[in-house]
């Protein structure tokens, strides 16, 4: 998920500069739906970890056998 994060980011970055350089808003207005995105993607990350937490009381990645094939 943090990969994603970081290429929503950078992409973000490239569409505030270009409508900058270009004099347009679509740029700037499509970054608030990419960051709208974004923030759901935390929010789904955050339920993941509590709902693993919920299950073994611990986050320590090496005591979940689920998550293996």
């Amino acid at each position: 998920l943090l990969s994603v994060e970081l290429m929503l980011n950078a992409t973000n970055i490239n569409f505030v500069a270009f409508s900058q350089y270009f004099h347009d808003v679509a740029g700037q207005v499509f970054v608030f739906f990419a960051l709208t995105v974004a923030a759901a993607e935390v929010a789904v990350g955050l339920a993941i970890i509590i709902a693993l937490y919920r299950a073994k009381s611990t986050i320590n990645i090496d005591e979940f056998q689920l998550l293996k094939w």
